[in-house]
């Protein structure tokens, strides 16, 4: 019994980890599709295009990924018992921010699909740090096991 549980802790962990990379090259290539599609002339046929490429990497791989990631994370954390380790906590409450992140993305593709862009180029290639820099600190953090 022992090796199935094993068998199935390595396949929960394997798609887990396969679904944040891909949860994070969504992350990594809405905010330049933003700065792209604001560069657009207003109510032109490429603007068009890239209010559907947004729609359909949020539909496609962007919201699916965080579904699974969230699922599949949360099944480990139960059977390894991570709720009770500094690291896993502070591990979630990056991917809680993360979760945030992701929703303010998808909220500003609405904006901007409706022609009400808030921010500059500028700051969306500075927002596009963000999920990077969460990454990193997310790796250290499941690694290393500071705390």
């Amino acid at each position: 019994m022992n090796e199935i549980l094993s068998l199935t802790y390595y396949w929960l962990k394997a798609g887990h980890v396969i679904f944040v990379i891909f949860w994070m090259a969504g992350l990594f290539m809405l905010p330049r599709f933003f700065v792209y599609h604001q560069e657009a002339e207003p109510g032109s046929a490429e603007a068009a295009r890239w209010i559907e490429r947004e729609a359909k990497l949020r539909k496609i791989i962007l919201t699916p990924s965080l579904i699974v990631v969230w699922v599949l994370g949360l099944a480990l954390a139960v059977s390894s018992g991570a709720f009770s380790q500094g690291w896993f906590l502070a591990k979630f409450v990056l991917v809680i921010l993360l979760t945030g992140y992701h929703g303010w993305m998808a909220t500003y593709a609405r904006k901007l699909a409706r022609g009400e862009p808030a921010l500059s180029g500028k700051q969306l290639r500075l927002l596009n740090e963000v999920p990077g820099i969460a990454a990193a600190l997310i790796v250290v953090l499941v690694i290393v096991k500071p705390f």
